[in-house]
């Protein structure tokens, strides 16, 4: 009887984890979304932090913290193994609302091409997130300081964290030393800082529910070691992932991401706190099968999502040969010269006739550089006019031979080079 009180206790507290996880990534992606929606709002402003007096984007934040304040507690209530995967909610959340927010109207055949794929990555994440949470460990106690104290000390845990630490040693020299910036390499460390930050995050968070509960467990110095690890490597976390969003594309890391970080987390809590102990082979298949269907879901729903176009031209003052020069991205892209060139007022009509300039449009004295204005001709003068008025090539080739004649206002302008 006592068994089955224990079994019916656990069966509860492994249900307020899982509905505490998905409402709290629902949370942080509904969050997520409403933040974008201000800053996209507010994209041609000036001020660069416009966005902090705005109600939009304070109401996402304080979602936001609800969302992780719920997933900060649900680990206190179910096991890593099931509180992990469950991340992909959030995935799934914030592709759907990206779809129904920010869709286009395109053809149906488009429409297939892209979001066909997103459409089978939502039902493969519906169905594995169902597997896993149906077929999980139920395996759960309560996290006093000398139970972690204990699981700290045991020898798998031990030999876990060595081979974490050596691996995590080999792939920061790849990164640093030898300059690596493959996805994966990137991506490895943050997923072993990841499992770190889960495992402290559990202990935390359960010695945190037992202190309210009645039990004290924060004069115990594990618990200011296990906060500090949290601390530190969420934060290293976070700088690994923001350098692979650098390099890389961002839709790309989320999924990669997503694997990686899952799969350390189930491994580090079948080794930490033994979620595993008491499955049968067949729970244990069932739940991998849905963590396989879950990493295939969201790798679909992020695979086919549209790309920012590279080329961003934009036109410098810098002239070649009277041609606006283009750049892209800092590199020079040779100006056309064979056909008309337009770019806002500027606009090359080498193929127009000449046309005669108002009388009033006067050219200012001539005044000569050398001491000996007979002998030695003044340069032309030039002058622009609003207008795109260019003279044909016999009075072009003229200009090059001929002089401006300083005669006086009535004599009207000889060429225009």
């Amino acid at each position: 009887m006592d068994y089955n009180r224990i079994q019916g206790g656990s069966y509860m507290d492994n249900l307020i984890g899982t509905l505490l996880a998905i409402f709290g990534n629902l949370f942080v992606s509904i969050s997520l979304s409403i933040q974008k929606y201000s800053h996209v709002t507010l994209a041609g402003t000036k001020d660069q932090r416009a966005f902090y007096h705005t109600k939009t984007w304070w109401s996402g934040f304080v979602i936001a913290c609800i969302g992780e304040g719920a997933n900060f507690v649900s680990y206190a209530f179910a096991p890593l193994a099931l509180i992990a995967p469950l991340n992909a909610v959030s995935v799934l959340t914030s592709s759907i609302l990206g779809f129904l927010f920010l869709r286009e109207k395109s053809k149906p055949k488009d429409f297939a091409k892209y979001y066909g794929l997103a459409f089978l990555g939502y039902i493969l994440t519906i169905g594995g997130t169902y597997l896993f949470v149906a077929f999980g460990p139920n395996s759960h106690e309560k996290l006093q300081a000398e139970n972690i104290v204990k699981h700290i000390v045991g020898w798998p845990v031990l030999l876990y964290m060595l081979l974490e630490i050596i691996t995590f040693c080999l792939l920061l020299y790849f990164y640093k030393q030898c300059g690596t910036n493959y996805l994966v390499i990137i991506l490895l460390p943050a997923a072993l800082l990841g499992s770190v930050a889960v495992i402290t995050v559990k202990a935390v968070s359960g010695m945190l529910v037992l202190t309210i509960e009645g039990t004290m467990q924060l004069d115990y110095p594990i618990f200011s070691v296990m906060f500090v690890c949290m601390v530190a490597s969420v934060v290293f976390q976070a700088r690994f992932l923001s350098q692979a969003c650098k390099l890389h594309d961002s839709s790309l890391v989320a999924s990669v991401n997503y694997i990686l970080s899952t799969t350390f987390a189930v491994v580090a809590g079948a080794v930490f706190y033994l979620e595993f102990k008491n499955e049968d082979i067949l729970h244990i298949c069932m739940f991998l099968l849905g963590s396989a269907f879950c990493f295939l879901g969201v790798f679909l729903m992020t695979k086919n999502r549209k790309k920012a176009k590279l080329f961003e031209p934009y036109v410098t003052m810098n002239m070649a040969n009277g041609v606006p020069t283009i750049h892209d991205n800092g590199q020079a892209v040779q100006p056309d010269f064979n056909g008309s060139f337009s770019y806002g007022a500027l606009v090359n009509n080498d193929g127009v006739t000449a046309t005669t300039l108002p009388v009033n449009l006067e050219l200012p004295p001539v005044t000569s550089r050398t001491t000996d204005s007979s002998s030695q001709p003044a340069p032309p003068i030039l002058k622009r006019s609003i207008l795109p008025l260019q003279p044909d090539r016999s009075a072009r080739a003229t200009a090059g031979a001929s002089l401006v004649s300083p005669a006086g206002p009535d004599a009207g302008v000889s060429c225009i080079k």
